[in-house]
């Protein structure tokens, strides 16, 4: 499928405004994705150095996270 045919595609022209409301929903979207993952990579790693690497990915997406929401409310201010 091409990307003109794909629904998901976001088409933006160079004079349109971006919708940041619907970026930051998705990039939440993401993030939340690769958090459900990390936690569950947590979860079932067998040896404490997985563990460890997936602890650090759940930490990291959670800051990602906290980052985006600042950047949402800081875009709704003037």
């Amino acid at each position: 499928m091409s990307p003109a045919a794909d629904p998901k595609t976001v088409r933006t022209f160079v004079n349109d405004p971006p919708d940041l409301g619907l970026l930051f929903h998705r990039l939440n979207n993401q993030l939340g994705i690769i958090l459900a993952n990390a936690e569950l990579l947590e979860a079932k790693a067998g040896d404490e150095m997985t563990r460890a690497r997936a602890s650090q990915v759940v930490a990291s997406v959670l800051d990602a996270m906290g980052t985006a929401r600042e950047l949402r409310i800081r875009a709704k201010t003037p």
